[in-house]
């Protein structure tokens, strides 16, 4: 007999998510039989239970409470649209979201995986869309959106609540329309995106302008390539 999502939910109670500093990663900390730890972001771990591969198991860590909330509150608010997943319901402590296929635009470059043009524009799209229901597109970047048949799939809803832009998604367009074509095609390496990546969280440290950080960026791949 197939187990709900409710009775599947229960089994990763053995599974701790710890956030940690810095806008690094959550640490997990323990196991459950039959899951496979399908995305890690900042605040959260997805998993899958092989068993029932409908279904992901949006874990999040100790005191992002308040997230998990508004996530579920923002996925509520979207209903069916073709560029987000669907939310199935949620725990204190996780949220149950449809699994969707694909590659994350972070994995296309570490694979060296063609993403299109057609990719940009459902992301624009899908960001008038939730503008048009009275949210906030917010948090959007590679690890973030979704190559899905050629398509764009956005994941991670939850900060379509809050006020002001935060330029992840100007920023990373425009690197996608001047700096893409020449890295098109060729597997990147982890270090150098991980390096890349942290380097934004902290650019306004040291840069004026997105453009200056970008320079700084181009000099890098140099010695990789």
């Amino acid at each position: 007999m197939k187990r709900s999502w409710q009775e599947i939910a229960e089994l990763l109670s053995a599974v701790d998510i710890i956030a940690n500093p810095d806008n690094e990663p959550v640490s997990i900390e323990g196991i459950a039989d039959g899951f496979r730890c399908i995305g890690v972001g900042t605040d959260a771990a997805v998993f899958q239970f092989l068993d029932s591969p409908e279904y992901a198991f949006k874990l999040y860590a100790r005191g992002k409470e308040e997230k998990l909330e508004a996530e579920a509150k923002v996925y509520a608010q979207i209903g069916s649209s073709q560029y987000f997943s669907s939310c199935y319901g949620l725990t204190d402590r996780l949220l149950v979201i449809k699994y969707e296929e694909g590659l994350t635009l972070f994995d296309c470059l570490l694979q060296g995986v063609h993403v299109p043009e057609q990719v940009m524009e459902d992301v624009e799209e899908a960001r008038n869309y939730i503008r048009q229901i009275g949210l906030n597109p917010r948090d959007i970047h590679l690890k973030n959106i979704l190559l899905q048949d050629g398509r764009a799939k956005l994941l991670d809803v939850s900060e379509y609540i809050k006020l002001g832009n935060d330029f992840r998604w100007e920023h990373l367009k425009k690197a996608y329309e001047e700096y893409y074509p020449l890295i098109d095609g060729k597997p990147m390496p982890y270090w150098l995106l991980d390096t890349i990546r942290k380097w934004y969280h902290h650019w306004n440290r040291y840069s004026s302008s997105f453009d200056e950080f970008m320079k700084i960026v181009s000099k890098q791949m140099s010695y990789w390539k």
